[in-house]
């Protein structure tokens, strides 16, 4: 039996929450998505929510909401599921990549500061592995530019950041809830935001670009009228998975302490191993803890075999992430190897142990168990 890097964790409350929903009269468009929403808005501090069908449908609908278009472009961490940079390609921008903190693996702000330029609309940090990006630095950057600032917090859920919930840091936050992420409704994202005229864009752009308030339409005929007033999608979440959301969402906060006591068990075992970096936390900020991430010395360690040797064992080891760049379809548009050497030699280094808050204590202690042997077996 394989324990994977990360899972869901659903019990009777979600099953039951979930069959509510299909007793009900409303499958999709209804309360429950409504009821989501408020909870989503509430629980991060942040005016509005809207949900969308995956956190990469949620990334697209944020970046249309910021304007970002043809001869426009972004600024992100190659370090980051490839969606970051996909949603802007799908509006027709470019994507500029900075280079991380060889500390947190977050964009960093200096090499952001330096490979700015005029095409960029928005700065999107990433929350690597649900640590909080530095955000105050990054606000300050957005202002002085001018940007949009968007927060991909698609790992970072729960999280804080000198006091302030994830949620707040930003002129719009994006969640994921795929069943490896904080809470899961099966798949599903968010944007979370406190300006309206983005908030009006989220909501068009997620139904098929259609307006339904007479208050904002060019002509109004009745009660049964609508407009589609731009370009939109079908990317709606429905109340059976709302409902699943919204029970998830209440159990966020246990899903969180029991993520913090496994992490603080890895750490406690492997931070003294020679040639094992561990993941580090930085002052004032209380992350979520999506992945934990094994850093291992090239010149010790031959990390493929380590991997290997791992599944072996029954692990589900990961590598998060290739450089975005590193991928033929953006090699394809000119990006070469080389752009970011912090981001690649942290690629050549990384691995993902199993961390979820479902895994037992039994779990945890073969987990452990495990690397350390792996690690002793395979040292060079």
């Amino acid at each position: 039996m394989m324990i994977p890097y990360g899972r869901q964790w659903i019990d009777e409350d979600d099953i039951e929450a979930v069959a509510r929903a299909l007793r009900s009269d409303w499958l999709t468009t209804g309360p429950e998505v409504e009821a989501f929403e408020r909870d989503l808005a509430e629980y991060t501090g942040a005016r509005y929510a809207v949900v969308f069908s995956s956190g990469t449908a949620a990334l697209h609908g944020a970046y249309f909401a910021a304007g970002i278009g043809p001869g426009d472009a972004i600024l992100t961490s190659p370090v980051t599921f490839a969606a970051t940079a996909n949603a802007a390609r799908f509006l027709g921008a470019d994507v500029v990549f900075a280079d991380v903190d060889r500390n947190t693996v977050n964009l960093d702000p200096a090499s952001a500061r330096e490979r700015l330029d005029r095409r960029v609309k928005a700065i999107v940090p990433v929350d690597f592995a649900g640590h909080p990006a530095d955000m105050d630095a990054f606000r300050q950057l957005a202002s002085d530019t001018g940007s949009v600032l968007i927060s991909d917090a698609c790992h970072s859920l729960g999280a804080t950041y000198r006091g302030r919930p994830v949620g707040m840091l930003a002129d719009m936050t994006v969640f994921s809830f795929h069943p490896v992420k904080g809470i899961t409704t099966g798949e599903g994202g968010a944007v979370v935001t406190d300006d309206r005229v983005f908030y009006r864009r989220l909501v068009q752009f997620r139904n098929h670009g259609i307006e339904r308030d007479p208050e904002f339409m060019a002509d109004y005929h009745g009660p049964w009228y609508h407009e589609m007033q731009l370009l939109g999608f079908n990317y709606r979440l429905t109340d059976i998975q709302c409902a699943l959301g919204r029970s998830q969402l209440a159990k966020l906060p246990r899903f969180l302490d029991r993520r913090r006591e496994i992490a603080a068990r890895y750490t406690e075992a492997f931070e003294r191993i020679e040639g094992v970096t561990v993941p580090a936390v930085m002052p004032d900020v209380q992350p979520a803890w999506h992945l934990y991430v094994l850093r291992l010395d090239p010149d010790l360690y031959d990390r493929r075999a380590v991997f290997e040797a791992l599944r072996e064992r029954g692990l589900g080891v990961q590598v998060h992430y290739i450089p975005v760049y590193w991928h033929p379809y953006y090699r394809s548009l000119g990006y070469a190897r080389g752009l970011c050497p912090v981001a690649e030699d942290y690629y050549r280094r990384c691995i993902s142990i199993p961390l979820y808050p479902a895994l037992d204590e039994s779990e945890v202690q073969y987990v452990i168990r495990s690397v350390r042997s792996v690690l002793e077996a395979h040292r060079k």
